[in-house]
């Protein structure tokens, strides 16, 4: 079975094989690497979003916000499992993602404070 849906308006996905529906190594790769250029695109987007709060942020010290993180991992948990994402990927990668968007951030905001 083959499809292609697009995760957003703005990023489409390359027709693929099911994962169900795959019997070969080639099919899963294939799979695999056409969810990644779709995974770049959406974290380049989320990356923008990052470039707009540095831009809005008033001060340097409200880059990094321990409730807000705390708010983004259980939406993001909330979301896994219906998707069928374990938690036990799905945490330690948004964390990550979370960690990387606020050095990010605070550079793009230390870049355009000087």
């Amino acid at each position: 079975m083959c499809w292609s849906a697009p995760l957003s308006d703005s990023v489409p996905i390359d027709p693929r094989t099911a994962p169900e529906a795959c019997a070969s190594m080639a099919e899963v790769r294939a799979g695999v690497d056409a969810l990644d250029r779709a995974l770049v695109l959406l974290l380049a987007e989320r990356q923008r979003y990052m470039d707009a709060a540095a831009r809005i942020k008033p001060d340097r010290s409200v880059v990094h916000d321990d409730a807000r993180i705390e708010d983004v991992i259980a939406k993001v948990l909330a979301a896994a499992e219906p998707a069928g994402l374990s938690p036990e990927i799905a945490e330690p990668v948004w964390r990550t993602l979370i960690n990387r968007c606020i050095a990010h951030e605070l550079a793009v905001w230390d870049r355009t404070r000087v």
